[in-house]
């Protein structure tokens, strides 16, 4: 496969790493992006891999909650301008709270009826696109409940309240005090929005992402000559590590600098006055994993790189 400038910028987005560095890695492995940002980080070159990439979409992020369930709801657009736009402000409140009502298969929602119009949510959405004149689009819904407990929300930077660029919804199981409840949902919201957890616990985390971790690791203990009992040992602690980076119950609390997270809804029994469980929760983010296109960027790669 060729080595494009543009995959050589996309690479240099995802790591950080050198331009010569990100070219001569997707030469070594024939231009896959994925396997580059390993064999940069078996390099030492690269200091992890980014699996959403570099946020470039515009649009908002819903959030709603109704007793013990919320819903977050992602909504694209071209540019932030519509984004400002009270109009398609209106549209994210209203597609959240139908998700919150009806679920959050994005599909299915579209044939909801969309209030007051005569048209679906799908139809409305097209409606809005004529007459805007801009491509949107539902890109994804989540939602999270508990049967006695509160569900928190939290929206970083909000436009307006339920609307913003990073919407997270807090699941907390328990028939404690639900003001002291909230409390400690919203610390662990801003929590979740600063820290970006991959899973909720070690079992939800994904097998393929934890295989690709330590695939990186043996090839980095490799390298510094150890014998294999010293390596065993020294890939066990950097896994280990590495739940404490992407783990939401293994990480330490932003708040303080110093607890960990489940140590945190641990102690909250006290004040809560019941045993607390942080069963769940939601973090979207405008445009993860959604790339535009920097031909300028590209250009001066393609120049440089001969």
């Amino acid at each position: 496969m060729a080595v494009t400038a543009a995959l050589v910028k996309e690479l240099r987005d995802k790591t950080g790493a050198g331009m010569m560095d990100c070219k001569k890695a997707l030469s070594e492995t024939d231009g896959n992006l994925e396997a580059a940002v390993d064999w940069l980080r078996t390099k030492g070159l690269a200091a992890a891999a980014k699996k959403s990439g570099r946020v470039a979409a515009e649009g908002l992020v819903g959030v709603a909650v109704d007793g013990t369930k919320g819903a977050v709801v992602e909504v694209n657009s071209e540019t932030d301008f519509v984004a400002r736009n009270e109009g398609f402000q209106s549209f994210v409140e209203t597609v959240t709270s139908l998700a919150l009502a009806n679920g959050t298969d994005v599909e299915a929602l579209k044939g909801i009826a969309y209030p007051g119009t005569g048209r679906s949510v799908g139809e409305e959405l097209t409606n809005n696109i004529a007459t805007i004149g801009e491509n949107m689009s539902i890109r994804r819904a989540a939602s999270v409940a508990v049967s006695d407990g509160v569900i928190v929300p939290y929206v970083h930077n909000a436009v307006k309240p339920g609307l913003g660029k990073i919407g997270v919804l807090v699941a907390l199981e328990s028939t404690g005090d639900k003001a002291k409840l909230a409390d400690l949902g919203k610390q662990i919201a801003m929590h979740i929005a600063a820290a970006a957890p991959q899973s909720l616990s070690t079992d939800d985390l994904d097998p393929t992402a934890v295989e690709r971790e330590r695939a990186v690791l043996v090839e980095q203990a490799r390298a510094s000559g150890k014998p294999d009992n010293i390596i065993d040992k020294m890939i066990e602690g950097r896994i280990r590590k590495f739940y404490q980076e992407v783990v939401l119950l293994e990480q330490t609390f932003v708040i303080d600098g110093e607890t960990q997270i489940r140590k945190v809804v641990e102690a909250a029994a006290k004040d809560a006055g019941a045993p607390v469980a942080l069963t769940g929760f939601v973090r979207m983010q405008l445009g993860e994993g959604i790339e535009k296109e920097q031909s300028d960027f590209a250009a001066e790669v393609a120049a440089l790189a001969g």
